[in-house]
């Protein structure tokens, strides 16, 4: 990850409170070599499977997902808050998520439109989750 991403993460979950735990978990990339993209997609979502804890509610970030405004995040960040699991979302690698990963997910959402360089996409989803957080305190963070 490059530092300026890194940094900007850093800035945006130092700023959660204690009760809203934000914890990264980076899962190696496949090498390419001459494998098919169905090997990588397998090996991909072994070592997501791996990484997420058996009860977390799987939420994967997918341009095919359900578009979200602002406000609608905070709606489904408090519903997870209700619900008292942990929610993993899920950021693809340069391939994308293995289809079936993708479909067996509870939840399905897209930061955008476009399609977004990882470091984007993190940086992006840590700032509107803070920012949906700002929504549901009633911080001055967010402004409509």
């Amino acid at each position: 990850m490059p530092d300026w991403a890194q940094t900007a993460y850093d800035d945006y979950a130092k700023r959660f409170p204690p009760e809203l735990k934000v914890e990264i978990k980076t899962v190696k990339t496949e090498p390419r070599g001459s494998k098919t993209i169905e090997t990588l997609h397998a090996a991909e979502r072994e070592r997501i499977v791996q990484a997420i804890p058996r009860s977390a509610r799987t939420v994967v970030l997918d341009e095919r997902g359900t578009a979200l405004t602002t406000v609608a995040l905070a709606g489904r960040l408090r519903h997870w808050q209700l619900e008292g699991d942990d929610v993993a979302l899920v950021i693809g690698g340069p391939d994308g998520l293995e289809p079936a990963f993708r479909q067996a997910a509870q939840e399905r959402i897209r930061l955008s439109d476009l399609t977004l360089p990882h470091a984007f996409a993190r940086v992006l989803l840590i700032e509107q989750l803070y920012r949906a957080w700002s929504v549901n305190a009633g911080h001055p963070y967010h402004r409509e």
